[in-house]
């Protein structure tokens, strides 16, 4: 018996619009932050590949909490969007408790990326777990 592919579409169009939204992210969130994390990553740059995965895991969290909980394409969609500006404020206020952030980014000090990536996770699982009401 061959599986029923008739939702098909639907998890495609969820699985694209979610992928969008984390390039979105990425990218905002790249051109964001001071320090050029991407070169910084390719040079072995440990602390920012941890603050970056950070703010993925913590923007990824409400996402996917979005997907499962939206009722269609725009539902998520404007959910995704209160799940970038909640990790971008987060960002901010990361910034606000360490004020030199990026330049102890560039100096690879893995104790505040670490810091900053579990501040980031938290807010995300704080945001994702808003998002089920």
């Amino acid at each position: 018996m061959l599986p029923d592919l008739s939702t098909l579409p639907a998890f495609a169009a969820y699985f694209g619009l979610g992928v969008l939204f984390l390039a979105i992210f990425c990218t905002v969130h790249i051109w964001l932050t001071p320090q050029r994390e991407m070169a910084l990553i390719r040079h072995g740059n440990q602390a920012a590949a941890i603050s970056l995965g950070g703010a993925l895991i913590g923007f990824i969290a409400p996402l996917v909490s979005a997907m499962s909980h939206s009722v269609n394409l725009l539902d998520l969609a404007l959910w995704g969007l209160v799940a970038l500006v909640v990790q971008w404020l987060a960002h901010q206020a990361i910034h606000l408790l360490i004020r030199d952030l990026a330049t102890q980014i560039e100096e690879d000090n893995r104790a505040v990326a670490i810091f900053a990536a579990v501040i980031a996770i938290a807010v995300g699982l704080v945001n994702a777990a808003a998002m089920t009401w």
